[in-house]
């Protein structure tokens, strides 16, 4: 996993250079976007007793000063880009290699964090405001 401060999003191929983002023929691209929220990876870490990176969660956008949406088809905006959040990040065995009982720690309450599907691309950076888009 690699630490960027700036991405280029697009419909067609989610983040750029994160071959699971391209929405393949007949897909849906219910995952082309994965976010989770700072406070909810320190919580797990708190609760495990690590102090692991958040990108060994293997999300692609760390989110911090909101409360990601628990219900799919809610859009959030980040700079001009606009995504729409598909399902819960169910965490993986992987989380288990990282340290003992984080699988189940992010297990609680959505703390895996969202899916998201790109509904409008753009270009975002660190530091960029996210929100929920109202209609």
């Amino acid at each position: 996993m690699e630490v960027i401060d700036q991405v280029e999003i697009t419909i067609e191929g989610g983040l750029h250079g994160d071959c699971r983002g391209i929405v393949k023929p007949g897909g849906r691209g219910r995952r082309q976007v994965t976010l989770i929220e700072r406070a909810d990876w320190d919580a797990a870490m708190a609760e495990v007793g690590h102090n692991i990176a958040w990108q060994e969660r293997r999300a692609n956008l760390l989110v911090d000063g909101l409360d990601l949406p628990k219900t799919p088809g809610t859009l959030l905006r980040i700079g001009d880009v606009v995504l729409e959040v598909t399902r819960e990040t169910d965490p993986c065995e992987r989380m288990e290699a990282l340290a003992d009982g984080l699988k189940a720690a992010l297990s609680v309450d959505w703390r895996g964090g969202v899916c998201a599907r790109v509904k409008t691309g753009g270009h975002i950076a660190v530091d960029d405001e996210i929100g929920i888009e109202t209609a």
